[in-house]
């Protein structure tokens, strides 16, 4: 590989011009492998973050990204391959729904999930509140999961894309997060290295959401949908509403009895739709003839579900894990909640010990907020409007202050937007 002078490259890119495609390549196999500085590359970060990518430049930068690891190998699978991503938001548990839906319906689902950072929950760590569940796994296990259930839920391997990991803990300490190009690369690059032939993306707008506003949402979903067909995925988004949380819960094991609820027929109706919508359109990628509205309500998908928890080392019968304190927010006027902030919520949990302020730090299975009433419900003084629910009774009065503007309560009732915004394809 030819080798760079890395501050051409950053002044090049300063100056608002097109990287050349080696150059790209070999600033990911430089950095990636500790032969350019951080500082460096925290410059180039940021010069892009101001300059931008142009589509040529963003495939070759995420295809950079892709080649610095392994790409997980999945053909021995025989069902057509399909996952899900969402950029994340609060009481968003559908990819525990999802994954054993889908399943039943016929494709294979390997989805590789993360952890909470901030206000926004992590896959990995609500199922972890599962007594024996196990999130990593070997590349020949998950195949014979896949195989065998048709559903995995696990943490990524570190050797797939690499240069993704370095990079995004560099922008999460140099303010180069808030990138369209970096933040599409960064998401695509995991999933195409998953090796999953199609995919299907939930992109999050509103106040609980890291893109709040709906036309930068938008774009990123536009942006991810080109980047997945240039690398042969069969790609589609669905940008949706995160003004409120989704369901009733904020937390770890809270989430998981909820979604266990949703598996069984029951469950919050908006939880219900949006797995529903995003399943309609996983299983219309693989090329499969099925209603998931159907199957949800057969019971089938809450088998896979059980086969799933199982096949990771879980009790899927097991109690899950309950907070020894509980204390209780009410309403102090009456009428009309008319707005609910999802962020609030989402900052309550995390400092009732739900979420990490640091990837190292530890999480609180029994931690969380639960919703006693949603926008649209008429409220009396002294109404029950939250559950906060905690192993460190102490976190009260944090928790409670991120709540105080989380709701407003008037006279009239007020239109929402619609769960699903917007579908790209």
């Amino acid at each position: 590989m030819t080798a760079f002078d890395v501050v051409d490259i950053i002044r090049h890119k300063r100056d608002g011009h097109r990287l050349a495609d080696e150059a790209i390549d070999w600033f990911i196999y430089a950095y990636t492998n500790g032969e350019v500085a951080d500082e460096q590359a925290a410059a180039l970060l940021m010069a892009i973050v101001w300059r931008g990518l142009s589509s040529s430049e963003l495939a070759r930068w995420t295809d950079a990204m892709i080649r610095s690891g392994e790409r997980l190998d999945l053909s021995a699978v025989k069902r057509p391959t399909v996952d899900k991503h969402s950029t994340g938001g609060v009481g968003d548990k559908i990819s525990l729904i999802l994954c054993p839906l889908v399943a039943a319906c016929g494709a294979a689902v390997p989805q590789l999930s993360g952890r909470g950072l901030g206000h926004t929950g992590g896959t990995l760590d609500k199922l972890e509140s599962i007594s024996g569940w196990q999130a990593h796994l070997s590349n020949p296990d998950l195949v014979e999961i896949l195989n065998r259930v048709g559903a995995v839920i696990a943490g990524a391997s570190a050797t797939l894309a690499p240069a993704d990991r370095k990079l995004y803990a560099l922008r999460d300490v140099t303010g180069t997060v808030e990138s369209i190009p970096l933040i599409a690369s960064s998401i695509m690059s995991k999933k195409i290295a998953e090796g999953t032939e199609s995919l299907v993306l939930d992109v999050k707008t509103g106040f609980g959401a890291f893109m709040a506003e709906e036309a930068d949402a938008i774009e990123l979903a536009r942006t991810m949908v080109e980047l997945g067909k240039a690398h042969g995925v069969r790609t589609r988004a669905l940008v949706t509403n995160m003004d409120v949380p989704l369901g009733l819960t904020a937390g770890n094991a809270l989430e998981v009895q909820e979604s266990i609820e949703v598996l069984q027929g029951g469950g919050p109706p908006d939880v219900v739709e949006l797995t529903v919508a995003l399943a309609e359109a996983m299983v219309a990628l693989a090329g499969l003839n099925v209603n998931p509205r159907d199957v949800l309500a057969s019971g089938k998908a809450y088998e896979v579900w059980e086969a799933m928890i199982a096949a990771q080392g879980g009790n899927p019968h097991a109690a899950l894990p309950v907070a020894p304190h509980v204390e209780t927010i009410t309403a102090q006027t009456s009428g009309v909640l008319q707005h609910l902030n999802a962020r609030d919520v989402g900052v309550a949990a995390w400092r009732l010990g739900a979420g990490r302020a640091r990837k190292e730090d530890p999480v609180s299975a029994v931690a969380g907020v639960v919703l006693k009433a949603k926008v649209g419900d008429e409220v009396k003084i002294g109404d029950v409007l939250f559950e906060l629910h905690t192993d460190k009774p102490a976190r009260f009065v944090s928790a409670k202050a991120a709540l105080d503007a989380a709701v407003h309560i008037g006279k009239e009732q007020v239109a929402m937007r619609p769960l699903v915004i917007a579908e790209i394809s």
